[in-house]
């Protein structure tokens, strides 16, 4: 199947994608031009119990890549690491902000800090309670909420 583009080695037009295995191949000179083509089409197979089954797997805009099966193997089927970690901070700072009598917006400010200190692999070693009560107070100060440093370290060891 050629695809339009021309070869960077040769100048051949003579381009093979396969979207199977993800890539596009120059057939003269057998150059690989692309690999890991991500495809936004949806195919289906049938098993032989006349079954269809969907081809792929789904690609959320914050995954940071990575396969869930490798062969017969399935490796955190169903939701990352990523999404468990978020969803287990969100309720650790709800359950926080929730005991400080905070709103919804400096739920959602704290969770926004959590994700830029967890994109910046600044959670690795550290407790995650003194990880929300960071966030927490990060959020107050730059939202002038009125609460003391020592609040937060008290409900961080209640967390």
């Amino acid at each position: 199947m050629a695809s339009g583009h021309k070869c960077r080695n040769c100048g051949s037009a003579d381009i093979e994608v396969d979207s199977a295995r993800g890539d596009a191949v120059c057939t003269n000179c057998g150059s690989v031009l692309e690999d890991n083509i991500i495809v936004s089409e949806v195919q289906f197979e049938e098993n032989a119990h006349g079954a269809s089954n969907t081809v792929g797997q789904f690609v959320s805009a914050d995954s940071k890549g990575g396969a869930t099966v490798y062969g017969k193997f399935h490796v955190g089927v169903g939701t990352e690491s990523r999404e468990v970690t978020l969803k287990k901070a969100r309720e650790g700072i709800t359950h926080l902000c929730h005991q400080l009598h905070l709103n919804t917006h400096c739920i959602e400010t704290s969770c926004n800090f959590f994700k830029m200190a967890l994109n910046r692999h600044l959670t690795r070693g550290r407790k995650n309670s003194h990880i929300y009560a960071a966030c927490v107070y990060i959020t107050c100060r730059t939202e002038g909420t009125s609460r003391e440093f020592i609040s937060f370290l008290n409900f961080s060891v209640l967390l």
